[in-house]
């Protein structure tokens, strides 16, 4: 075992969405912060996605095995590199809605209250939006919350291939609105992320150290299990030891998870902060489908740039929440579309001697997403080595409607429109992403008052260890229907606001 001869007032695991917009937060105190991730910066020609064969999916597959529910090994699709998976999300930046911090009645059940509300949230998501130079226009969809300032750069245009489709949708008494996007305007990589906004302005303050290549694997507490002195961490084959006065995990709501339940001591024998034996459960991913379109050639490479919230707490005749809908942007760029082979394969059958890369050259996407609800039995478990996601699909109506109901608008858009912006072929193949898309993973290490039904404190700190804290997805008690990045990034900058009070 080395021992780092430094000691840190703040140790952050983890530089994705949370830990990386964190890291930006503290580096301007002068504490010494020390940043361990297990990745390395992912180069520039990975990032540009117009260089990538985005079906070449084990680029974008973290290089080990998961396990499900019955015991079978997958690949996850998650990146261990510096910025975390904001290198390979779409950048869409969507707030909660007001109601989504409210308890709410799904078709099978009640997604919990938060503990804070959005008005707490508000300036953190305006905040989070300033950081990441979200592009967006507010006041066309009927669901947007308050904000307190617009955003600080005007929403993208829309592909040409699209604005067509978008004004038929339109018609028929819908609200498509721009989609907040997270955008660098830099032709080698135009997505703005969080090693670009949180790590690159951290290390410009000489008190911040990142360590790359750096696996965490355990925490150590003192005898009474009450506080974290030292994380345990492999480089280059070697175990170290990180010593530390504040301890932040933000290494995914999975991965955060498995590090605390791997941390087991004589004071803490079913895992650290896990009084309540809820580390691990309550894991939600959305329900998250595909519906693609036949059009005609098209570049592939164009960014997202609408969604509809219409069907977002239901329709008339069903009064439960349905769910979000936006477009994937090119087909050829969006990462978590690599998954969806089988329904490109789809259309490939009606147009022979096509194949992935020319359907999708020739094919507009949606995604249809919609809330799953916590439960205790959708966990992470570790058993030695392995680390099993044992998730189980609920919520399952509402998903399977919103994908039917959006079918029949795109059919209804495409019945008055140029015939040659589509190819009429009546076909809208759909396909739900398998077990191994976990980007949008939340709700491992929930928050709350009461340390019974929660393994963190309102502010994020773990109600058992009173030193530790967690920043990623894992304190979602619900995770809404809106992609949680920026509610992600917005809590980190919460949280970093209390820390900084404790550093004082």
């Amino acid at each position: 075992m080395i021992i780092d001869d430094a000691h840190y007032d703040v140790i952050i695991v983890g530089t994705g969405a949370g830990g990386g917009t964190l890291a930006q937060k503290l580096a301007p105190t002068g504490k010494k912060i020390l940043i361990l991730e297990r990745g390395e910066v992912m180069p520039l020609e990975e990032q540009n996605r117009s260089n990538v064969d985005i079906f070449k999916k084990e680029l974008y597959h973290a290089p080990e095995q998961w396990f499900d529910i019955a015991g079978e090994p997958f690949a996850p699709q998650t990146k261990y590199a510096v910025g975390g998976n904001t290198k390979i999300y779409g950048a869409a930046l969507l707030r909660m809605r007001e109601r989504d911090f409210e308890a709410v009645t799904h078709h099978e059940g009640v997604s919990p209250e938060w503990c804070v509300k959005y008005a707490d949230f508000e300036p953190y998501y305006t905040e989070a939006e300033n950081l990441y130079q979200v592009h967006g226009t507010v006041g066309a969809d009927p669901t947007e919350p308050p904000h307190s300032a617009d955003y600080p750069y005007p929403a993208v245009g829309h592909d040409p291939q699209i604005e067509e489709v978008i004004g038929a949708i339109a018609a028929q008494s819908l609200h498509p609105a721009s989609l907040p996007m997270a955008l660098t305007r830099q032709t080698d990589d135009p997505t703005n992320d969080s090693e670009v906004s949180g790590i690159n302005p951290a290390l410009q303050h000489p008190n911040v150290t990142l360590k790359t290549s750096a696996t965490v694997t355990s925490l150590h507490t003192n005898p009474s299990g009450r506080e974290v002195k030292a994380v345990e961490a492999e480089i280059g084959g070697q175990p170290y030891l990180f010593l530390g006065d504040i301890i932040v995990l933000a290494c995914g709501a999975i991965n955060t998870a498995a590090v605390l339940l791997r941390s087991c001591s004589e004071a803490c024998s079913q895992g650290l902060a896990n009084s309540s034996g809820l580390v691990g459960r309550n894991l939600m991913k959305h329900r998250l489908s595909s519906v693609v379109q036949l059009s005609k050639p098209n570049s592939g490479k164009f960014q997202r740039s609408v969604y509809v919230n219409d069907f977002y707490w239901g329709e008339e005749g069903f009064d439960y929440p349905m769910g979000h809908i936006y477009n994937t942007g090119g087909l050829l760029q969006d990462i978590i579309f690599a998954e969806s082979p089988p329904v490109l394969s789809v259309l490939a059958k009606m147009m022979p001697g096509f194949g992935l890369q020319q359907m999708a050259t020739r094919s507009i996407g949606w995604w249809v997403q919609s809330e799953d609800l916590p439960s205790a039995d959708n966990r992470v478990r570790v058993d030695s080595k392995k680390l099993y996601v044992e998730y189980t699909p609920n919520n399952t109506e509402p998903h399977e409607r919103l994908v039917y109901r959006w079918t029949e608008v795109l059919k209804t858009a495409e019945k008055g429109m140029d015939k040659s912006l589509l190819q009429m072929s009546g076909r809208h193949p759909s396909g739900e992403m398998p077990l191994s898309v976990v980007a949008n993973a939340c709700g491992t290490c929930r928050f709350g008052e009461d340390p019974a039904t929660s393994v963190l404190n309102p502010d994020c700190r773990t109600h058992d260890v009173d030193n530790l804290y967690i920043v990623d997805g894992s304190f979602f008690p619900s995770i809404s229907a809106t992609s949680p990045a920026l509610t992600i990034m917005a809590n980190a900058l919460r949280v970093g606001d209390r820390l900084i009070e404790r550093l004082k």
